[in-house]
């Protein structure tokens, strides 16, 4: 059998340690499946493995992740401290400098730095792996390079951040608050002391940016995604959308338009029955359509094992031999695609107004939207407040009446437009909620 690949890892968090465990652990059934040893030789961290009982007793210790990325002694160095900035990329940039393989799970990283390190990679004849980075256990980085190489794709989107998917799935099944869903999800370790990278959609869109240069051949341009959370979807809004048939799920989308390549993340109605509407907690899926086909896949997005095993995976296609350009094609030929505005994405729109009750209201709304050319699919008023024995609550007689609205397809600017002016009209008593609507 061949010599083994001798690995460095710079960062022994949760999917630090996971990785070395796996290494250790699984040493020859891969050596089995890669066709040599994979030995972890070395590592560097800050502070002690996130597993108290990993022995490293075998590697040696590097006190600065920078030194390690230029060790002689290593043939591949896996970078799992994460971030945009330094440490991260001081390290990744002096290991392909000195023509060594990088494998990290680092999505900021990419996000922000994913051209140019890749150029950097192929100027000194080596490679950068990243399937980790992006929907953690899911092999989609593989199956959009590899997998669908010969295909022409038209729009890859789906679920990013199990975070957000645990969340809303909770709000739905138990009819809780989305403030008691995000403490329960901290509580349980899914979402961090400061939830916003998370909850506020900037986790996805650094996925969805990555995706969108493998999938369409351009840069990364993370600047490009137009950016919404989950923080202002409320329980009514997810009682309304199952009446309607749909379910609510934060979603990353990227699709080819006439107008350019659309990169958006926000809260999205999907139909019941497709895949993507039916997964739930903290699981993750992505759904491509092609020329060819379209597919979904279906995992783990996160934890120390799925991401682990997504890292091992490209440590093992490294110690056989097999190696691809980063985005699936040179770098020279990732192009910067023109941006498609927000204001000229079309599609169906889900729209809950606390409608005024004085007459004229109704009439003045479908006016503003007729106005804009926007057609209405359905109109559902939900009652006030009810009393426990049945009949109106006579305290809710002064509240607005909420009315939801979907629409049939229309454009983005021609729905800020129609909402500006049913405000400016005053017959809504707060700010109209807008969840856009996403077919199968």
């Amino acid at each position: 059998m061949a010599e083994p690949l001798r690995v460095g890892v710079a960062g022994l968090g949760t999917v630090g340690s996971s990785v070395a465990a796996m290494l250790l652990r699984t040493r020859d059934a891969i050596a089995m499946r890669a066709g040599r040893p994979i030995d972890l030789v070395a590592y560097a961290s800050k502070d002690p493995p996130r597993d108290a009982t990993l022995d490293l007793s075998k590697a040696r210790k590097v006190a600065d992740p920078i030194a390690l990325a230029r060790d002689p002694g290593i043939d591949v160095f896996v970078e799992l401290m994460g971030g945009s900035g330094d440490p991260a990329k001081s390290s990744v940039e002096a290991a392909l400098a000195a023509g060594r393989p990088v494998v990290t799970a680092n999505k900021a990283l990419l996000a922000h730095h994913g051209a140019t390190l890749a150029r950097l990679a192929e100027a000194n004849k080596t490679t950068l792996s990243f399937e980790a980075a992006v929907a953690g256990g899911i092999p989609i980085i593989k199956t959009l390079r590899e997998g669908l190489g010969g295909s022409r794709i038209s729009r890859i989107y789906g679920i990013l951040n199990g975070t957000c998917n645990y969340i809303l799935t909770r709000m739905h099944k138990e009819h809780m608050s989305f403030d008691a869903c995000l403490k329960e999800a901290q509580k349980l370790g899914y979402a961090e002391a400061d939830p916003t990278f998370d909850i506020g959609g900037f986790d996805t869109a650094h996925k969805i940016a990555i995706l969108t240069s493998v999938a369409f051949g351009t840069e990364v341009d993370a600047d490009a995604v137009h950016v919404e959370g989950i923080e202002s979807i409320t329980l009514a809004d997810l009682e309304a959308a199952d009446e309607l048939g749909y379910r609510v799920k934060l979603l990353g989308v990227a699709q080819r338009t006439e107008a350019g390549i659309e990169q958006r993340v926000h809260p999205t109605m999907v139909p019941k029955g497709n895949v993507i509407a039916e997964v739930e907690g903290v699981l993750n899926a992505v759904a491509v359509d092609a020329d060819t086909m379209g597919l979904t896949l279906m995992g783990p997005g996160a934890g120390g094992a799925a991401t682990s095993s997504a890292v091992v995976a490209d440590i093992m296609d490294l110690a056989a031999g097999r190696r691809v350009s980063s985005f699936g094609r040179p770098a020279a030929s990732l192009t910067k695609a023109p941006r498609a505005p927000m204001q000229r994405h079309e599609g169906g729109y889900y729209i809950r107004l606390a409608a005024v009750d004085r007459p004229g209201t109704a009439a003045t709304i479908a006016r503003r939207m007729a106005d804009a050319n926007i057609s209405l699919e359905s109109i559902m008023q939900r009652g006030r407040d009810r009393k426990p024995h049945g009949g109106e609550d006579p305290r809710s007689a002064d509240k607005p009446a909420p009315v939801a609205l979907i629409t049939y397809a229309t454009t983005e600017d021609a729905m800020r437009r129609a909402l500006a002016a049913i405000e400016k009209d005053g017959v809504v008593a707060e700010k109209p909620q807008v969840i856009r609507i996403e077919k199968g």
